[in-house]
């Protein structure tokens, strides 16, 4: 390669060979390095290399010239920052203390398998080859967390006992069943029984005795570790997860107008329900006696009758939606994962199509009012329509911008965005379905409250009408869910969680979708009549990742 040739572009795809050169995980979430049986490198040493990757791609960033193509000039911006946050992270000791109930580090020792192909004998002799691996890449996180006892640099009580309960039900030990990983390897083929039942054995007995550490040695440590993070570091993770300086005063305040103007949207919604009752008796009658889908293949095929529905829908209408875009798989989740439905994009060449994954918590009857509008959060037109429309563009653009460069609060911002967007258009005008959009979105609303609230110790308004000038405890916030959010209790406690260990993530929904809506909003101002949404949505979804502080205006433009 000439030094004619070097663009932004071309150091962002050679950073993102180096990084699926390091990261087995990255690797087989992007398709890529097929037969690899590594597992992550979770030591001290494994990430210092992650980030000394990124250094180098800095300097070499640092050494092209701005270019006048305005692509190039966009992908150097994401480049950079989310280089330059993620270094930010790393250099204040984060992965020393990584450890949550939602997409932590120790999960990827389980996650990569859903990523792996199981077509052919080689497939499997590849997931043997990862099974055995396991044992070594927990190994290299308990180095990473002793190295954070040694530091302080600990995670919170509550994130240990979090992860320590999905550990067993990862070993089946709650259930006394053989576990996950022996219920994956159960359809391998014949002739590589024997090696599959023995690596599962052995990585089901790697994570019970990681699980074991972290009751005996790890937790006793984090006893004085606080919840809240404080302002500092909750001010680096929101970087991270925005791509953003995000005001925190301003949001926090907004936030507490969307509460009250949504509160009273689920009011007057809640009289279609249940007239005088309402909101929230409403929505515990819908939980109680409203419809419901029995079983857990009864609710996978139904949520993907919720997808293909709008798919049909949607396409030539408000979106164009083609070729491998129109396949998206509905999954029930595997036990031991956290209490909120999820999403997992396409492979770059779409051999894996996208999943929308639902937890089942071990039930099995399962009302739907909530859940078509996060189907449509989920599933299309969100997170599958965004994410695999970038998949699709990713030569155009540069598969970093599409895959490793991702920005939390645009994903997330684009698919509350899509729940909004499908109550505009008329989709959602059952009287439960459309509390369930409500209670969603007053769902998201609570999480930008709370989170900022619990981590920056800040005092609840006087006109909240809710322990007014109280300061927010996880205790407060549990009680405030449970008095204006319909979910069901092991979510809300899920969710607390979530927020205490993963700071400044949650807040990432209303704010993207504020920044979606304001976008959008300038866009229509700028062109008038002229102005056609369908036009404007797949120009959007072509920007490929974009941080929040770029996000309004280059949506303003199109």
């Amino acid at each position: 390669m000439t030094d004619e040739t070097i663009t932004a572009r071309t150091i962002a795809d050679r950073h993102l060979d180096q990084v699926v050169a390091h990261d087995p995980l990255e690797a087989a979430w992007l398709g890529l390095h097929p037969g690899d049986d590594r597992q992550p490198d979770l030591s001290p040493e494994g990430f210092e290399s992650l980030a000394d990757i990124a250094r180098r791609t800095l300097t070499a960033l640092d050494a092209v010239p701005t270019s006048e193509d305005p692509t190039d000039r966009s992908c150097a911006r994401l480049l950079r920052e989310r280089l330059t946050a993620e270094l930010a992270m790393h250099d204040s000791g984060e992965n020393f203390r990584q450890l949550r109930n939602i997409s932590a580090h120790v999960h990827h020792v389980r996650d990569i398998f859903t990523f792996m192909p199981t077509a052919t004998n080689d497939d499997w002799a590849a997931v043997a080859g990862r099974l055995r691996n396991l044992p070594t890449a927990l190994d290299g996180y308990r180095a990473t967390l002793t190295e954070g006892i040694s530091r302080r640099l600990l995670a919170a009580p509550r994130q240990a006992a979090a992860v320590i309960d999905q550990l067993t039900a990862w070993t089946g030990e709650d259930t006394g069943s053989a576990g996950w990983f022996a219920d994956f390897v159960s359809p391998g083929p014949e002739r590589l029984r024997g090696d599959l039942d023995a690596a599962a054995l052995r990585a089901t007995a790697a994570v019970a005795d990681f699980r074991d550490w972290l009751r005996d040695t790890y937790a006793p440590a984090t006893a004085d570790t606080p919840d809240a993070v404080g302002r500092e570091r909750y001010r680096l993770a929101v970087r991270h997860h925005t791509g953003a300086d995000v005001d925190l005063d301003e949001a926090y305040a907004w936030a507490w107008d969307e509460f009250h103007r949504t509160a009273a949207e689920m009011r007057a919604e809640a009289e279609r329900v249940l007239p005088g009752a309402g909101a929230l008796a409403a929505m515990r009658h819908l939980e109680e006696h409203g419809h419901a889908v029995k079983g857990e293949e009864a609710i996978r095929d139904w949520l993907q009758s919720v997808m293909d529905r709008a798919i049909t829908a949607l396409d030539g209408t408000h979106f164009d939606i083609s070729g491998p875009l129109r396949r998206v798989e509905s999954r029930i989740a595997p036990a031991g994962s956290a209490a909120s439905p999820y999403y997992s994009g396409p492979s770059l060449d779409f051999s894996r199509p996208g999943r929308t994954y639902f937890p089942t918590l071990g039930r099995e009857s399962f009302p739907t009012w909530q859940l078509v509008s996060v189907w449509y959060h989920e599933g299309v037109p969100g997170h599958h329509l965004q994410l695999a429309q970038w998949v699709a563009l990713a030569d155009r653009l540069s598969r970093y911008q599409t895959t490793l460069g991702m920005v939390s609060a645009n994903t997330e911002g684009w698919a509350l965005y899509a729940e909004r967007l499908m109550d505009d258009l008329g989709f959602l005008t059952d009287p439960a379905h459309r509390l369930g959009f409500l209670d969603e979105q007053m769902l998201r609303t609570i999480r930008v409250i709370i989170d900022i609230g619990m981590h920056l110790g800040l005092a609840i308004p006087a006109d909240a009408g809710f322990h007014p000038g109280e300061r927010w405890t996880p205790e407060l916030a549990t009680e405030f869910m449970a008095t204006y959010n319909g979910s069901p209790a092991e979510l809300r406690d899920s969710e607390i969680v979530r927020y205490l260990g993963w700071p400044g993530q949650a807040i990432g929904y209303k704010l993207g979708e504020r920044a979606w809506l304001r976008g959008r909003d300038a866009a229509r101002s700028r062109q008038g009549a002229a102005f056609d949404l369908k036009t404007w949505h797949m120009k959007a979804l072509a920007l490929g990742s974009l941080g929040l502080d770029d996000l309004v205006d280059q949506l303003a433009t199109l």
